[in-house]
């Protein structure tokens, strides 16, 4: 009776022994943001919280680049998969090996599906991004079908919703051997304040109204 109390009273005083979590064979960690850090086994990026727990299990579509100018703001900056207001970036590739890009919440549910060809980090619930949009027009004579691709400089929320529409894009090749990833033509500068760059008359400040 005496070592049935003794081992009761033990595990009442140190529960986390018994319950605890152990990730393993992790060859690297990021930096922890916003209560969350990303952990990688191969290829694939899981992340834990601050006691350790893996509270988004290990995928391949969360985006990382080892090889990223961290100089930079927009995709080319992402060395580490990390979250910001909430939201990480996942990919896919689509065409001829060209990556688009969309966004997961920190349980893991996609928030937007890749659609994104260059995005920056969200600032105050918004972020500006260059929107890819691929639609069928048709078939050719050779019953193949025919495809219309768009662009767009866009803004969106957090709930992955198009706020506003900039200017449309043209001249980006959507094959691998000719593409080179668009800049995003649209900065936040304030609240309701952007910055569009358009080819023949560079850049200007525009005021817009967002409902948040």
């Amino acid at each position: 009776m005496k070592n049935i109390i003794i081992t009761a009273f033990a595990m009442f005083m140190f529960p986390n022994v018994f319950h605890s979590q152990t990730v393993k064979n992790i060859e690297e960690i990021a930096p922890f943001n916003e209560g969350l850090a990303a952990v990688r086994q191969g290829n694939q990026w899981g992340f834990i919280n601050e006691e350790g727990q893996l509270v988004i299990n290990f995928r391949n579509d969360i985006y990382w680049n080892q090889d990223a100018d961290t100089s930079k703001k927009d995709i080319s900056g992402v060395q580490y998969p990390m979250f910001n207001e909430g939201r990480c970036l996942i990919t896919k590739i689509v065409e001829d090996g060209v990556p688009v890009f969309g966004f997961m919440d920190t349980k893991g549910n996609v928030v937007l599906e890749p659609q994104l060809l260059n995005v920056y980090p969200f600032k105050n619930g918004f972020t500006t991004a260059v929107l890819f949009e691929k639609s069928m027009k048709g078939k050719n004579e050779f019953n193949l079908d025919i495809y219309e691709f768009k662009f767009h400089d866009v803004m969106l929320d957090i709930s992955g919703e198009i706020v506003e529409f900039f200017n449309r894009r043209y001249n980006i090749q959507m094959t691998k051997k000719r593409y080179q990833r668009p800049s995003v033509g649209v900065k936040q500068l304030s609240k309701g304040l952007v910055g569009v760059h358009t080819q023949d008359q560079g850049w200007e400040v525009r005021k817009i109204t967002l409902n948040n």
